[in-house]
């Protein structure tokens, strides 16, 4: 089932086909720069699992994406329920994990843009959170153009993480969706 669709990307339910690439996405030292490790394909596959369980449970998730002109996945991008505990849950999150190789082309915003405009017409949200660590350059600059906000006493710890984990700290951005188009 398609989620949102924007001129260049495809926003969907998960297919068996996308655990392929899936795999292959969560091995790359690229992607999972700032994530705690690198997945084995049984850990990845496990991801996915979560990842439609979560569809199942909440109606919402983090879709796989495709690109339009040649239909290949290349990646996630969508909503989440974080399952840790910190000072600004329970919140609704919105992220993404795309492909090294189509890093740096606007998809990551392109999608999101799609995902809140989904959430606008489809979802009751008063707002979303995204987080990262001060390093992931990219990630935060999608938060930006995407209108979130970053307030330094939201900053946190990942409870995930152990305490001398050099991902730990991370950075909290926020976006309020009061008066946004499709708002009643």
């Amino acid at each position: 089932m398609v989620i949102a669709e924007t001129e260049r990307l495809i926003l969907r339910h998960w297919l068996p086909s996308d655990r392929e690439p899936f795999s292959e996405l969560n091995a790359d030292s690229r992607v999972m720069e700032f994530m705690p490790g690198l997945l084995a394909r049984e850990q990845s596959d496990a991801l996915a699992d979560r990842i439609e369980g979560h569809f199942r449970q909440h109606g919402f998730g983090l879709c796989a994406v495709e690109l339009r002109r040649n239909h290949s996945f290349i990646g996630f991008i969508g909503l989440n329920i974080p399952s840790f505990e910190a000072h600004f849950t329970p919140c609704v999150e919105i992220g993404w994990r795309l492909s090294a190789d189509c890093w740096g082309q606007g998809f990551a915003t392109e999608g999101a843009r799609a995902i809140i405009h989904y959430v606008s017409e489809c979802i009751a949200l008063n707002a979303l959170v995204s987080f990262t660590v001060p390093a992931n350059i990219r990630s935060r600059r999608v938060m930006k153009k995407l209108g979130m906000t970053h307030s330094p006493s939201d900053d946190f710890d990942h409870p995930s993480l152990p305490g001398d984990h050099p991902l730990r700290k991370h950075l909290l951005y926020r976006m309020s969706l009061k008066g946004r188009p499709g708002e009643q």
